[in-house]
Formats: structure tokens, sequence, C-alpha cells
């Protein structure tokens, strides 16, 4: 679908009349009739439009209300996220300290362990003693030997103190092996607990992120929809208003042609009843003057493309190219300019009402570089209306024309060849 800047100016009030002002009553009456039904299609079409439009409207409203709330879940992910990575931080700052408490640890571990070493030396020693004295048999020989009872004293506190360090050696011995089996098993259990929260906490950031990028990816796509939803409402928005400039210059057609058939009617009541009949040979008097025929070229230059099927898609105009400044475009009939606006697919286009011996035509001249006549205004058949450009969706200098049988109806142009010399 194409997206259209719509700036349609007020429609002039100056009607037809030009056109309708030798025809005679029958040929009048024909125009009229013709007139009202086109202006029956129109309202009808613009009715069906509207309520398109409002569906349409309906719908983007429902894209905009689903892009709100994915955009509210994704403010909700990105704030699981940043608690992640916050947790993420703080456990791994704690592993930092966790890891440095090892290392301090394993430091008070060479100290134990070399005490230990000590002590097993030590120890070593006083079994070697034991086993080559005899062990408690070699206390006795101590307790025995003394001199006197005041020696014995002495040698049995001396021989308790000595048991009593070895039990104190064995004591701290299994002591300080107990420590640091119990440090290092608590260190190691929390370096390991903290690891695996940390493995957790990533995983969750992990699925938040892909949540994340699952809803970038939705809200990317439902704004690409929303905005060829509004491309299809602003292309609607246009069709609406070419129809209701063209329904406004239909009524002022009409208007016209009433007009001159009840001047037409007063004229012939005061003639003779003799040459009233002869009114309905004038039929071919809206025939332009300008050149032979109903309809000419619409401008100088080569047909690029023609109406019909072109890289799988309807064409439905007309190409005249032509290089150079300032190339014309001539209206290809007479009638009323009804719509002058700058479109982004049509770039400057002008549409043109015509009445040719009763039957309503319509003319489009797109990509023109310049428009010369405005909305309202009357035209002639091969007066200059604008100049040949490449403005709107164009490839180069060149004028897309359109034909349309009756009234302008979206996508419903006809082939011009055989009524439209070009």
């Amino acid at each position: 679908m194409r997206k259209t800047v719509i700036t349609l100016a007020a429609a002039a009030t100056v009607g037809l009349g030009t056109i309708f002002g030798g025809a005679s009553i029958h040929t009048e009456a024909a125009s009229i009739s013709s007139l009202k039904d086109q202006q029956n299609k129109v309202q009808k079409e613009r009715s069906g439009i509207k309520s398109d439009l409002m569906k349409q409207n309906d719908k983007i409203s429902n894209l905009q209300n689903q892009q709100n709330s994915v955009e509210s879940e994704i403010k909700r992910l990105e704030a699981a996220i940043n608690q992640a990575a916050a947790q993420i931080k703080e456990k791994t700052a704690k592993i930092a300290e966790t890891k440095a408490e090892i290392t301090k640890l394993q430091e008070e571990s060479a100290v134990l362990k070399e005490r230990i070493e000590k002590r097993n030396v030590l120890l070593k020693d006083r079994i070697r003693s034991y086993q080559e004295t005899g062990g408690v048999i070699s206390y006795l020989d101590v307790l025995f030997g003394a001199t006197s009872f005041s020696d014995f004293i002495d040698r049995a506190n001396a021989v308790a103190t000595i048991m009593a360090a070895d039990q104190d050696i064995l004591q701290q011995h299994e002591a300080d092996k107990r420590e640091l089996e119990t440090k290092q098993t608590e260190v190691q259990k929390n370096l390991g607990s903290l690891e695996k929260m940390v493995a957790d906490i990533e995983r969750t950031n992990q699925q938040l992120n892909a949540q994340r990028a699952e809803k970038d990816n939705l809200l990317a796509s439902l704004e690409e929809q929303e905005a060829e939803e509004q491309e299809v409402a602003m292309d609607m928005k246009e069709q609406e208003n070419i129809l209701a400039a063209q329904e406004a210059a239909i009524k002022r057609s009409l208007q016209a042609a009433q007009a001159a058939q009840a001047a037409q009617a007063a004229k012939q009541a005061q003639k003779p009843a003799a040459s009233s009949s002869s009114g309905g040979s004038a039929g071919g008097s809206n025939a332009p003057a300008v050149s032979s025929g109903n309809f000419t070229r619409p401008a100088p230059g080569v047909v690029t493309s023609q109406y019909g099927m072109r890289n799988g898609k309807m064409h439905y105009g007309v190409d005249i190219a032509k290089s150079g400044g300032g190339v014309p475009i001539w209206a290809a009939a007479d009638g009323e300019v009804y719509a002058a606006h700058y479109s982004s697919s049509y770039g400057n286009v002008i549409y043109i009402l015509h009445n040719i011996n009763g039957q309503i035509y319509t003319t489009v001249y797109a990509h023109m570089s310049s428009m010369g006549v405005g909305v309202g205004a009357n035209v002639k058949k091969g007066q200059q209306i604008g100049t040949m450009g490449n403005t709107g969706a164009s490839r180069g200098q060149h004028l897309h024309f359109e034909l349309y049988k009756g009234r302008w109806a979206y996508h419903s142009a006809i082939n011009p060849a055989g009524i439209v010399p070009y």
C-alpha cells in the first residue's frame, strides 16, 4: 500500500456550465441523469470507504494496544535483567572474597601442616623412646631410681608432666587436623554454592535476554504491521478526499446542467411550436473545437509503458516520457479540476472531471513537476495544466496518465487505447 500526503484545496464554486452551454434539452436530460447516477455511486462508495476506514482505525488501535502491552512486558524484563545483573555482580564479588579466603586458609593450612609435621616428628621420637626403653617401664625405673622421698616426688611430678605434655600434643594434633579439615570443607562448600548460584542466575539472565529479544522482535513486527495499516488508512483517506471533491464537482456540474436545461426550455417556450422539434439535433455541440475527436493527446513524448500487467503488477495507466525542461501537459478534454494535490506515490497529481455528450469521464495526470491549475478550475481541451516531472514514486521524467469511464474509483481505470490518442 502507498502512503499519501493530502493537500486538497477547497473546491471552487464554479460549475461546468461552459461544457453544457450549447446542448439540447434531450442532451441535458441525459447529462443530468448520468450525473445523478454518478453522484449516487460516489456517495455510496464514500459511505463504504468511511465504514472501512472506521474498521481500519480499530485495527490500528488494536495493534497500538498490543504494542503498549509488549512495551510494558519489555520494561518488566529489563528490570528483571538489571536485577539479575546486580545479583551476578554481587555473587561474583562474594566468590572473589571466598577465593581470597581460600588463599588465606591455604596459607594457614601450610602453618598448621608445619606444626603437625613437627608434632609428628616429636611423637615419633616419643614412640621410638618407648620402644627403646620399654615405654611405661622406663618411667617406673625413673621413679624407683629416686635416692630420697623428695627425689621420688620430683621424679613423679616430672613423669606426670611429661605424660601430660604428650597427651596435650596428641590432643592439639587432632584438634588442628579437625580444624583444617572443617575449614577446608566449609570454604569449598561455600565456594561451590556461590558458583552454582551464579551459574543459575546467569542461566536465568540468558532466558530473560532471550525473552527480551523475542519481545523486541514482536514489537518490531507490530510496529511494521501498524505502519502498513497506517498506509492503508492513509490510502483510504485519500480515496475519501478525492471522492468528496469529485462529488462536489459532480454536484456543481449537475446544477449547471439543470440550469442550462431550464434556460433551454424557457428559450424554446418562447419560439413557435413548430421549431421546438429541432432541439435534439445538437447532440454533438459539446465536441471540443481544438482538435478532432473527444480527447486529445495529454503530453508530447514517447510511450514507455502501456496499460496492463507490468512486472507482475497491474499498471493502470499509460506512461509518456520526454526529456528536457518545461515539457507541457495538456487537458485531454474539457472539464473541471476537482482535485490537485501532492501524493507520495503520484507526486503532483491533477484529477479532471469531464462530461462528454452526457457521459462522465475522469482523467488523472501524475508525477508533474508543477501544476498550472487548481481545484475548481474549468479547463479546455488542449489547455496546458502543468509540466512533466519526476515527483512521487517515479523513475525518470514522465507523465502517468489514467482514464476512468465515469467517476474515479480506486483501481478501476480503463485502457485509454482507442479513446484517448497517445
